[in-house]
Parts: C-alpha cells; sequence; structure tokens
C-alpha cells in the first residue's frame, strides 16, 4: 500500500505562483510514476501532469503546458507541481497519484493509489 498526502494548495492572486507536494509512505515510489490531476467543482477528475519513475520524463496536458512543472525527488519519496502564472481557471482540488509501472498515464483509471487532495483557489 502507498499512502499520499498533497499539501502546498490555498489561496493565491492571478499572476501568482505555488508549489503542490505529494508525500508518500508505505513504500517507496522510486518504481512508480507519479501524476498529478485535479477537479473543479461539478467537473470530472482531470489530468494535469505526469512524470515516469526516473523522473526523466514527464507529461502535460495542453491547457497547463508552459505554467506547470512536475518533478520528483525519490530520495525524499516526494512528487512536486510547480504552478507558475496561475489563473482562476486553475481553481480545483488538485489530486496527486501513483502508478506502479515505469511508464505514466494521463487517466484516472490508470493510477493505482490517490491521495485526499489539496485545494487550490485562485483569485482575480
Amino acid at each position: 500500500q502507498v499512502q499520499l498526502v498533497e499539501s502546498g494548495g490555498g489561496l493565491v492572486q492571478a499572476g501568482g505562483s505555488l508549489r503542490l507536494s505529494c508525500a508518500a509512505s508505505g513504500r517507496t515510489v522510486s518504481t512508480y510514476a507519479m501524476g498529478w490531476f485535479r477537479q473543479a467543482p461539478g467537473e470530472e477528475r482531470t489530468f494535469v501532469a505526469a512524470i515516469s519513475w526516473s523522473g526523466d520524463r514527464t507529461y502535460y496536458a495542453d491547457s497547463v503546458k508552459g505554467r506547470f512543472t512536475i518533478s520528483r525527488d525519490n530520495t525524499k519519496n516526494t512528487v512536486y507541481l510547480q504552478i507558475f502564472s496561475v489563473k482562476p481557471e486553475d481553481t480545483a482540488v488538485y489530486y496527486c497519484a501513483a502508478k506502479y509501472s515505469s511508464r505514466y498515464s494521463d487517466t484516472v483509471g490508470g493510477y493505482d493509489y490517490w491521495g485526499q487532495g489539496t485545494q487550490v483557489t485562485v483569485s482575480s
């Protein structure tokens, strides 16, 4: 079992930046691909970014390319999502997910473990 705990969310002004963290416990996630998803009120959970187990490959949703950066530190069992130039439409609950594979996925069903989420609210 892998437990994932997200942190770093909060209220931020449009144009600002923030970094979300996802701390894993239970097992080392160095052999897991990791992903970030988000869910806005009344909407489905959607893919944001993913990173391979080694961190050498990343993948982003078109809507966030150039503004979001996913990274990981396997020595700390932690994955990060850096968000730059936040927009009101980035307001959502952000979820971290782990997939027991070297290959990442951009679908909700492609992941084995999920965190509880962290709220990001962007004010205009």
